[in-house]
């Protein structure tokens, strides 16, 4: 049996990807399903894939469910398509799109093509992970946990060493005064 690899990458940068590992005979509800778990999205809202090619432009519509919106074609359904039956090159492309008020795109590729399954593994299979994945709500937990611990470490709060109220004003001063020594003012320059 055929195991498809699949590199999913964020629209928004290509650096931040998963590989996804899936049989042939699967369908595209379950790559749906694994791109999510790799992303750590929830499944609350719509999605849908399209047929690629190498320019990213939309083909062929693989969707989740048929939705209240105009066609150009009939979609194929998700749960009803497998994703060996829509590959139509070695490098195959598909772009999925998912929560369609917030638009999350991501470039789907095919990079590779195995005859034989990993045992350890359950289908599909997340087998890869590059770059920290956007947050799908805001930020997410440890960032914000994070942020504070630095904040407290170095103590970046507005009253701080370095951080206002002291000097400022003389500072201010020296700055302006330093300034018009090397530009003049506005009575020194000539048109």
């Amino acid at each position: 049996m055929a195991v498809l690899r699949f590199r999913i990458y964020w629209e928004e940068d290509d650096a931040v990807y998963r590989d996804v590992a899936i049989k042939h005979v699967q369908h595209f509800s379950d790559l749906h399903l694994a791109i999510l778990k790799a992303y750590e999205f929830d499944s609350k809202h719509q999605a849908t894939f399209y047929r690629s090619n190498d320019h990213w432009q939309q083909g062929r519509e693989i969707s989740l469910e048929r939705y209240d919106k105009t066609y150009k074609a009939e979609p194929l359904l998700m749960a009803d398509t497998t994703i060996g039956s829509e590959i139509r090159e070695p490098n195959q492309k598909f772009i999925y799109v998912y929560d369609f008020n917030k638009i999350w795109t991501f470039h789907v590729e095919l990079i590779n093509v195995s005859k034989e399954e990993n045992p350890k593994l359950t289908y599909p299979a997340t087998v890869r992970t590059e770059g920290l994945a956007p947050s799908q709500y805001g930020t997410k937990g440890l960032v914000g946990n994070k942020l504070t611990d630095v904040e407290e470490k170095y103590d970046l709060s507005a009253g701080a060493e370095g951080f206002g109220e002291e000097g400022d004003e003389d500072d201010n001063e020296d700055n302006e005064s330093d300034l018009e020594d090397e530009t003049g003012t506005d009575e020194d320059m000539t048109f």
